[in-house]
């Protein structure tokens, strides 16, 4: 199937052509974190993609438009050949590359390659779920909070503090260091922080020191941004953080998830639709045999029907019936509610939450 007739597929199904490429090249990492989705950890050799492989999908899914590429894990750092990727990658034209690690295995070969790419498109976001090691090593381990001290530290030395987009997972234990984690990103010269709420799943399930922040809490960090004007000044200057853009009215759902703009691609060469929505059934496996553009085309009929479960979201989910705020969040994101409940249909898990945000202050109308 040509690149033409495989991007003609996808829009006849009514799906948008894919973005935004994620592409986990090892399975492989450093950590056993708690909260980690895919329960990356040490493994053999065998985890890794094979380089060749992997540029055969990264080289196809830029000659079918793709205008951004994320390069994730495991901890790519563990591949041996990330730097080939990496510079190969930029010459692609892609208008964003970014590397998602957790800075602990950065070498100076590592280093400089990055300073090297003199590449206005690179983004590093370096995982720190916490503001001390108490917070952070307590989902990632021992030792963890000053391996990744140690790697910012380096990027910052090599002229990269520009370039990192600092991640925090947010939980229960470490939703109050966000403040904290501002400052020190402002010193350090980094130029992002943004956050994501913890979805329960992988080794996020069961007995576990990863549990979500309570509604409670987010209520806390809005008074906070409220009564706080260095905080505010801060989060305006380099702050994403989901429950404080809803409160504003600026997240509001125009349209349904259009999910098939960011797919994920696993190690084992399965093509989700979405990062966040990893359901067998919605899935095309032995992409790195079959290309890109055909994994494309044999997953829009399945996807498609996924964009019609996505639509009719909020008409089926019994907590929206009567919501008269379902209008600010479109039901949710399903990936979420998938990853959470195994329940394409179910509420995002974080629904409590947007409800009491959004009554808290959202400008949004309804």
């Amino acid at each position: 199937m040509t690149r033409c007739e495989s991007l003609e597929t996808v829009r006849q199904w009514g799906l948008k052509p894919p973005k935004t490429l994620t592409i986990a090249i090892t399975a492989a990492c450093n950590l056993a974190c708690q909260h980690c989705w895919v329960e990356a950890g040490l493994l053999p050799v065998s985890a890794h993609v094979p380089t060749r492989s992997l540029m055969r999908i990264i080289k196809e899914f830029a000659a079918l438009g793709g205008e951004g590429l994320r390069i994730t894990g495991g901890e790519p750092l563990c591949h041996p050949h990330v730097l080939n990727i990496l510079q190969s990658s930029r010459a692609l034209g892609f208008k964003a590359i970014i590397l998602q690690t957790n800075a602990m295995l950065l070498k100076d070969e590592h280093l400089t390659a990055l300073h090297e790419l003199e590449f206005p498109g690179l983004s590093i976001q370096v995982s720190l779920d916490g503001a001390t090691a108490d917070t952070h090593d307590l989902v990632r381990g021992k030792g963890a909070f000053d391996g990744a001290l140690s790697g910012l530290v380096k990027l910052v030395q090599y002229g990269l503090a520009g370039r990192i987009t600092l991640f925090l997972t947010e939980m229960r234990h470490n939703l109050e260091d966000i403040p904290a984690l501002l400052e020190f990103a402002e010193r350090m010269g980094i130029s992002s922080f943004n956050s994501g709420a913890l979805v329960q799943c992988g080794r996020a399930v069961g007995d576990t020191a990863a549990v979500p922040p309570d509604s409670a809490q987010y209520l806390k960090l809005l008074e906070r941004y409220d009564t706080d004007p260095r905080f505010r000044e801060l989060y305006r200057k380099i702050g994403r953080i989901a429950a404080l853009e809803w409160r504003t009215g600026e997240t509001v759902r125009h349209e349904h998830c259009t999910f098939v703009e960011n797919p994920y691609l696993t190690p084992s060469g399965v093509l989700y639709p979405c990062l966040l929505c990893h359901t067998g059934d919605f899935s095309v496996s032995g992409v790195f045999d079959k290309g890109f553009a055909a994994a494309l085309a044999e997953g829009a009929p399945a996807w498609s029907s996924l964009l019609q479960i996505s639509r009719s979201r909020t008409d089926t989910i019994n907590e929206c019936h009567d919501c008269p705020l379902k209008p600010c969040c479109g039901g949710g994101c399903m990936g979420r509610a998938w990853g959470s409940r195994g329940d394409l249909v179910a509420a995002d898990d974080r629904c409590e939450v947007r409800q009491a945000i959004y009554r808290y202050g959202c400008n949004c109308r309804y």
